[in-house]
């Protein structure tokens, strides 16, 4: 067996994230300190990004929409005049911050192009993965880029027959269990996670039974030692 398509998720596998996220959400959170007690905040919130993915998808964009709408729900009446435009600007740092990437990416990358084909497979607004890919200076690293909507089995059955290889000659590497590991393996390729700390709730899920195809990483650094034993075993 032997590796010739190697997948990288993007957010949190390649560059930092969800701090930024988490520093909005804090910020939303403190704006609503004398309407509701933070931890029911922070519920509302997440109810109410999973009752919008559907119509808004992943991101920045779809996260701060549903800011404002759960501000409005909370505050009622007693919303203070500035909050919304306060709520765009957290957003607004969201979509400008600066792509800082994780350690070691360059020569993890490099260690992997000499190993198999890689593609970026990410999901979320198209515009800002397009902008973070651009200012992370890593384009030219990957022979494709993915932006998807959301990770399915059938997202990579499709990437997979795009790229000519079989699933078993595959692999997937990222820190979303829901959206890069189950799918991935349900398509019946390899599946490396290497999770990040304050990953957001809605990407857990239970990890799959122990099997050969799937792996927990301390780091992406340890990818390529990976590959190297699927392709001698």
């Amino acid at each position: 067996m032997t590796i010739r398509l190697i997948c990288l998720d993007a957010d949190d596998t390649l560059w930092h994230n969800m701090r930024h996220f988490n520093a909005a959400e804090d910020a939303f959170l403190a704006m609503l300190r004398p309407f509701a007690e933070a931890g029911v905040a922070r519920a509302a919130l997440e109810a109410c990004e999973a009752r919008n993915l559907p119509l808004y998808g992943y991101g920045a964009k779809g996260f701060t929409l549903s800011m404002i709408e759960t501000a409005v729900e909370l505050c009622g009446d007693r919303m203070r005049p500035g909050m919304i435009a306060d709520l765009l600007a957290a957003g607004r740092d969201l979509l400008a911050h600066p792509v800082e990437l994780l350690d070691d990416i360059d020569a993890t990358l490099d260690a992997l192009d000499s190993r198999g084909k890689l593609v970026l497979v990410t999901k979320g607004d198209l515009l800002h993965q397009e902008a973070k890919l651009a200012a992370s200076g890593l384009g030219d690293r990957f022979a494709g880029v993915e932006i998807v909507s959301d990770k399915t089995a059938a997202t990579f059955e499709k990437l997979f027959a795009r790229h000519g290889v079989e699933p078993e000659e595959a692999i997937m590497a990222g820190d979303s269990m829901r959206s890069d590991i189950l799918p991935s393996l349900a398509a019946g390729a390899w599946a490396a996670y290497v999770p990040q700390a304050g990953a957001w709730s809605h990407e857990h899920a239970a990890p799959p039974a122990a099997g050969d195809r799937f792996a927990e990483l301390p780091s992406l650094a340890a990818l390529p030692a990976l590959i190297d034993r699927i392709n001698v075993g």
